[in-house]
C-alpha cells in the first residue's frame, strides 16, 4: 500500500527516530507516546493487522519480536520490564491499519490496561 505512513517510514520517505531496522522490520519512537519509552515495531512490507497473518508468518513476528526486544535495549528498559502490545481493528484502538507492536516503558505500567 503505497500511501501507508507506516510503508513510507519504513522507506525513509517521512522521517521518524529510527532506534533499529533491518531487511523486516523497522523500529521507531511513537509520535505520540503513550509511556515514557513508547517504540513501534513494522514490517517493512505492509500488512494490515495481525487479521492478516497466517502459519506462514512466524519468521516475521519473530523478526518483530527481536527488534521490540533490541528497543527496549537500546532504550534502557530491558531490566525493569516493558510490554509487548498489538491491536487489531478499531475498537481496540488501532489508528494505523499497517500491523504494528508497540514496545511501552519507563514506568511502572497499569493492569488491566484498558
Amino acid at each position: 500500500m503505497s500511501d501507508c505512513v507506516f510503508c513510507k517510514i519504513a522507506r525513509g520517505e517521512i522521517p521518524a527516530q529510527i532506534v533499529y531496522q533491518d531487511g523486516q522490520v523497522t523500529a521507531f519512537e511513537d509520535a505520540d507516546p503513550k509511556a515514557p519509552v513508547h517504540v513501534l515495531v513494522v514490517p517493512n512490507q505492509h500488512v494490515g493487522s495481525a487479521a492478516e497473518l497466517g502459519p506462514g508468518n512466524g519468521p516475521l513476528l519473530a523478526a518483530m519480536v527481536l527488534a521490540a526486544n533490541r528497543a527496549a535495549e537500546a532504550a534502557g528498559v530491558a531490566g525493569s520490564g516493558y510490554r509487548l502490545v498489538m491491536n487489531v481493528g478499531q475498537d481496540a484502538g488501532m489508528s494505523v491499519p499497517h500491523l504494528h507492536l508497540h514496545v511501552l516503558g519507563g514506568r511502572a505500567l497499569a493492569w488491566p490496561p484498558g
